[in-house]
């Protein structure tokens, strides 16, 4: 068991039967009354997140949770496959448990965090930052400056669209922050 004092951000707690990560947190000590924890829980069986507030020094069932590297290898009806890339053992996961999936491209690796108890699939995350080819964009106009002010929609090579600013054209490589789905940089 753990206390309200042990909370950091990305821990994994137990609360009402369902497993949540802690997105943010923050400790409140009003002049008048007990202190709190204001937090912010990520479900991680549907990705919903909602505010939670725990009175300080209350007790808390942390789960243990393993991070392991899997490969993207295709997608069909039955969800998303991967293969472990050491066992190469294949799983197939909910594309509702992947933030941005369609930001996944084919061979991709990923980081799949599992309940180590339970041995079940929490959920998915591709690196902060992906490497991808502009298919799809307006072309840019003589006199469009490098300010990110002004953005246009892009497709890029999974399908997915992203936002990116008036100097990038069609065949461009680029680097997109999978967290926020923004343009990052261009790619020489």
């Amino acid at each position: 068991m753990a206390t309200t004092a042990d909370i950091k951000i990305g821990m994994c707690i137990e609360l009402d039967g369902k497993t949540f990560q802690i997105v943010d947190f923050q400790h409140v000590k009003p002049g008048k009354g007990p202190a709190f924890v204001r937090t912010k829980l990520k479900n991680l069986e549907n990705g919903r997140v909602l505010d939670n507030t725990f009175s300080a020094g209350v007790k808390i069932e942390p789960v243990r949770v393993e991070r392991r590297p899997y490969q993207f290898t295709y997608e069909d009806d039955l969800g998303m496959h991967f293969m472990h890339t050491e066992t190469f053992e294949e799983i197939n996961i909910d594309k509702n448990l992947i933030n941005n999936y369609d930001l996944m491209a084919d061979g991709q690796i990923v980081e799949v965090m599992f309940h180590t108890e339970k041995e079940t699939v929490l959920s998915a995350e591709l690196p902060p930052i992906v490497d991808m080819e502009v298919t799809y964009t307006e072309p840019g106009v003589k006199g469009d400056t490098a300010s990110t002010n002004s953005l246009k929609p892009a497709t890029v090579n999974t399908g997915a669209t992203i936002r990116v600013p008036l100097f990038i054209n069609t065949g461009d490589k680029i680097r997109v922050d999978t967290r926020t789905r923004e343009y990052y940089e261009r790619i020489k």
